[in-house]
């Protein structure tokens, strides 16, 4: 994450190098070179009652701009990261990188409308920082949604590919491989990457809000995104207690998509486990990122 040190040859502007892995590691990016061909596909039903109760509160204080699930599970994913580092890692010109910030990367639909235009949006969180990380997210995505559904503006992203695609095709193709060239070296310049969705630690797709359930979601070879997470609505689940009886519990299905050359599989699974465990003890997303937890079973 985030560190106060000098920059080390092979940084990026995005992120740190990390040349000290183990070989096979360090030999994966060259052999199994996409993204898109070492996806894991994980998912998870959480059970969620003591959310619920939580935003049942918390919105009874604050009427206006409410709390919502998609609010807890990015605060609850960003926890995880810098708790569990190696999730917010990135694979880009055959190196490993740390992510320098966790960066959240989604789509701001700016009417519920099958010709309802879309926007790209991305709230970036500093893991050193000592605020409620819930309330940083909470007053980003606030200002975000005003900006692009009440005063119906593009963001930088926007106005990029808009530019973009005024060129001739054939223009267009030089430019898109001069970009991935200037990425693959970590050279793009900032005005590109700090709009682009495709360059965050986490992509999330909140399908919940369409009364959708959540499955999968493919990554990119462009960018350095390693993360693809889809939400779905929280409703009633089944779950069966140790007699073979069922109860109905409020909960969510969650679907998480990771390029697998950043971590293992165990990692990957006690990282779930954490991000779980945070959902069921959503005030200690009120606490800083870097808080320890204690962990229950």
């Amino acid at each position: 994450m985030r560190e106060n040190r000098p920059k080390h040859r092979g940084d990026r502007k995005d992120g740190y190098r990390l040349p000290d892995l183990d070989p096979m590691h360090i030999f994966m990016p060259y052999l199994l070179q996409g993204r898109t061909e070492n996806e894991a596909v994980l998912s998870d039903c959480i059970p969620l009652e003591e959310a619920a109760d939580y935003l049942k509160q918390k919105n009874a204080e604050n009427p206006e701009f409410h709390y919502t699930l998609f609010q807890l599970v990015c605060t609850a994913l960003a926890k995880t990261m810098v708790l569990r580092p190696a999730m917010n890692r990135f694979i880009c010109g055959h190196r490993i990188y740390q992510h320098k910030d966790i960066t959240f990367a989604f789509v701001v639909k700016k009417q519920f409308s099958d010709d309802g235009k879309e926007s790209m949006a991305r709230i970036v969180l500093a893991p050193d920082s000592s605020e409620s990380p819930l309330e940083n997210f909470r007053a980003q995505l606030q200002k975000i949604i005003f900006s692009v559904r009440k005063e119906n503006k593009q963001n930088g992203t926007d106005d990029i590919m808009q530019s973009l695609t005024r060129l001739p095709r054939w223009m267009l193709r030089i430019a898109v491989k001069a970009l991935r060239a200037l990425d693959y070296y970590g050279k793009l310049p900032d005005s590109l990457w700090k709009q682009d969705p495709y360059h965050s630690s986490i992509f999330i797709s909140n399908i919940g809000s369409l009364h959708m359930d959540a499955d999968y979601h493919h990554l990119t070879d462009w960018g350095t995104n390693s993360f693809f997470v889809l939400l779905g609505e929280m409703k009633k689940h089944p779950f069966f207690r140790e007699d073979g009886t069922v109860e109905m519990k409020e909960s969510v299905n969650i679907s998480f998509t990771i390029d697998e050359r950043i971590a293992d599989g165990i990692y990957f699974a006690n990282s779930i486990r954490m991000f779980r465990n945070l959902l069921q003890h959503p005030e200690q997303l009120e606490l800083p990122l870097q808080t320890q937890l204690i962990m229950e079973e």
